[in-house]
């Protein structure tokens, strides 16, 4: 069986807005950065959405810290789809997620995905946007949609929905 490799967290105290992704694509764990399948619109997104001032690339993933940005996963563990993930896997990785945003305190998270934030606060109906009751008190939590080229949302809706982390940058 082919063995994956996590990919490391690009985390620091007083981010702005920390993204957090389902889990590493089979190429972001072959290269060793975040959204790295050429089909993920992750960079895109950001650069349309004015969270960046140019189109980043995967290999320049930790230059977000510069920007106040962080970038991590609610479960490490490499898969070809999201969907392989256990629910264990989800539990597990909810309760080590929450500990980062506890210990690293970031002003927004972004979960990059609607089924990220039912993974960590356990509940069903999620709208997009800000969440008027966040899971950790006097933290920002913020749902937009997954960059994956697989979601059916037309990209200026995403990059729409996006731009309200402005807000918080």
């Amino acid at each position: 069986m082919l063995h994956l490799e996590p990919i490391p967290d690009h985390l620091q105290e007083d981010l702005k807005i920390l993204f957090v992704g389902f889990n590493p694509s089979i190429r972001s764990s072959e290269t060793g950065f975040h959204y790295a399948n050429p089909n993920n619109r992750f960079w895109k997104i950001l650069y349309e959405a004015g969270l960046t001032p140019r189109k980043f690339r995967p290999d320049e993933n930790s230059e977000l810290l510069t920007l106040g940005y962080g970038l991590t996963n609610i479960v490490a563990r490499p898969t070809k789809e999201a969907a392989e993930i256990s629910n264990a896997e989800y539990r597990e990785g909810a309760e080590l997620l929450e500990q980062k945003i506890r210990k690293f305190r970031p002003k927004a998270v972004c979960f990059v995905g609607k089924g990220v934030y039912q993974q960590f606060s356990k509940r069903k109906a999620v709208s997009w946007g800000l969440q008027q009751q966040p899971v950790i008190p006097g933290i920002v939590e913020y749902v937009a949609p997954s960059s994956s080229g697989l979601v059916r949302i037309k990209m200026d809706d995403i990059v729409e929905i996006y731009s309200g982390l402005n807000n918080y940058k």
